[in-house]
């Protein structure tokens, strides 16, 4: 049996598959501080049954060194943490970025199902992404692969991102980049929410068209790149359903590949999308159910 975890910054969520689909097997707070907690946190779910661990989790594991880089979580950044695991727990271990998590999940189960190549993206606090073909996931050099969120690509507003670089998608992709977006364009403050109401209502002064210019140019020349047959949407704005449609339109309109049916779609697996494709991933990498 592959047990599965979605790790957070504030909550460890842990589940298996079941006949009837995902088994929810609870929730524990998240140890920030040090591997030997983290690990015991995740002992607590293990049973007899047990044959391996997959992880879903924000950061990004380096699939030739096998080292984390986790924001959030500062106990086990740096580390090998997959090793560890498996070295304390007796089990294999396989650690996935959450972004590629939700893209095998979607690919697998959601809106990419029966699909070669799924690109999923998160349009949520920022910008993430992850690329499923033949229902595996593609990782990368350094495991970076997907991140279409970063690079000077943005041109006005080029704005200064985490990743230490100015003008990524990452700084106004996401809710809080179409906020930033708007107080750089109109000089006021407004969450996202109202920013979609107005745009709405007929009351946009341009910024929801803006933000679709400046991501579906990136976004096309992603689809061109590595071929994708679906895009779903998770995150925040992945909820705004006539945002996604129009986002597709602008999408279809700039790809070589000419079609009718949609492509940018909302996401279908929901929350439980990170432990669908820890699953997932789990099975990929050593079988079991």
């Amino acid at each position: 049996m592959i047990l599965g975890f979605e790790i957070g910054g504030t909550r460890v969520r842990a589940g298996q598959a079941g006949p009837a689909g995902l088994i929810h097997l609870g929730e524990v707070a998240t140890p920030c501080d040090g591997v030997a907690p983290f690990v015991a946190a995740l002992a607590g779910f293990v049973t007899a049954e047990t044959a391996a661990i997959a992880i879903s989790m924000a950061g990004i594991v380096d699939p030739d060194t096998g080292l984390i880089k986790v924001a959030n979580i500062a106990g086990i950044d740096g580390t090998c943490i997959a090793e560890e695991i498996e070295v304390r727990l007796g089990l294999p271990v396989t650690v996935l970025n959450d972004a590629d998590c939700f893209a095998l999940a979607e690919a697998m189960h959601g809106a990419g199902r029966g699909l070669r190549s799924v690109f999923g993206i998160i349009l949520g606090t920022g910008v993430g992404g992850g690329l499923v073909i033949d229902g595996r996931v593609v990782t990368g050099a350094g495991g970076f692969a997907g991140e279409w969120g970063h690079g000077p690509i943005v041109q006005d507003p080029a704005l200064p991102c985490g990743c230490g670089q100015a003008g990524c998608l990452d700084t106004i992709g996401g809710a809080r980049g179409l906020e930033r977006l708007h107080f750089h364009l109109q000089g006021a403050q407004m969450g996202a929410p109202d920013i979609l109401a107005a745009w709405r209502a007929g009351r946009d002064q341009g910024t929801v068209a803006r933000w679709l210019d400046l991501v579906s140019g990136p976004l096309s020349m992603v689809v061109n790149v590595v071929g994708a047959s679906v895009v779903p949407v998770g995150g925040g704005l992945g909820h705004a359903a006539d945002l996604i449609a129009q986002l597709d339109l602008a999408l279809r309109a700039r790809i070589l590949r000419k079609t009718e049916a949609p492509m940018v779609v909302p996401a279908i697996c929901g929350p439980d999308a990170g432990l669908i494709g820890a699953v997932e991933a789990g099975r990929a990498a050593f079988g079991g159910v």
